[in-house]
């Protein structure tokens, strides 16, 4: 009985945000250096989101699955201040791999009972994107995003699975950062939530979690290298987004078991939460 009696408990605790949130669009990006035995948890997590009457939106990377496969290709993958040089052909298995993602991730949305449609940023022109860099090659910065096409999955009951590829004016494909290509989409649909889903807990510091930064202490602790390496373009996006409207954006663990509902549907939360000002009661 009492084991009932605390999942009934878990239940009131979420209610007040499933109401909260019943038919906002909550934007997730999935990173590919989550360990790849975690999918079906995060899936699960995204396909119970809609189950509840939100409308998830999915971004994923897959860079450690593109460097492996650059690999089998005889290609050594070589990184620029954290990007990647991507050259015609990387391009071509960067579409594959990203397919391959996005394909895993609507089957398992699809097991759980939701259904998920695959959706590349350089098709339809949801993601228009020039050359970022010619040192980088096709590595692309966003230009625009055109939401109508999405806008249009979500009304229709599907979860969109963006793969982060942009397209230019002459028909171009770019690699775009996938917590930058989903910051951007969260903005242009006005989401209620940026979670970017990855394998660290949140922003540390002296191994201290910050539950929740500011806009300015966001980009304080950057410059004091405090947020370091990979975990700029992370936090930069979380930063982009609220700036560009979004509430809240998290940075969660996907390695922990259903770090995306503990996040959205608990008073704690888990994670670094990132705001414009932290709210005084």
């Amino acid at each position: 009985m009492e084991d009932l009696i605390k999942k009934a408990d878990v239940i009131i605790e979420a209610l007040p945000y499933i109401q909260k949130y019943e038919n906002k669009v909550i934007v997730v990006k999935y990173g590919g250096n989550i360990p790849a035995d975690k999918l079906e948890s995060v899936a699960r997590d995204i396909a119970a989101l809609k189950g509840m009457g939100l409308r998830p939106l999915v971004v994923h990377g897959a860079g450690p699955q593109i460097s492996e496969e650059m690999r089998k290709a005889k290609l050594e993958p070589k990184f620029v201040n954290g990007l990647r040089v991507t050259d015609k052909e990387t391009v071509k298995i960067v579409e594959k791999v990203f397919a391959e993602m996005s394909s895993d991730i609507i089957t398992l949305i699809k097991k759980y009972g939701e259904k998920g449609k695959a959706v590349s940023g350089s098709n339809d022109g949801v993601i228009l994107a020039r050359m970022k860099d010619p040192a980088l090659g096709f590595v692309g910065e966003i230009r625009k995003i055109n939401p109508l096409y999405l806008k249009k999955l979500l009304r229709y009951d599907y979860v969109p699975v963006v793969s982060p590829l942009g397209i230019d004016t002459k028909g171009r494909i770019y690699n775009i950062n996938a917590d930058t290509a989903a910051a951007a989409i969260a903005g242009a649909l006005k989401a209620e939530k940026l979670t970017v889903i990855t394998n660290v807990d949140g922003v540390m510091e002296n191994g201290k979690l910050h539950p929740t930064l500011t806009i300015r202490q966001a980009n304080k602790k950057i410059k004091s290298g405090v947020i370091s390496g990979g975990m700029i373009p992370k936090v930069e996006a979380c930063i982009h987004a609220v700036k560009a409207g979004i509430p809240k954006a998290h940075l969660i663990n996907g390695s922990v078991d259903h770090a995306l509902l503990i996040e959205l549907f608990t008073q704690k939360g888990i994670g670094t939460e990132f705001v414009k000002k932290i709210e005084r009661k």
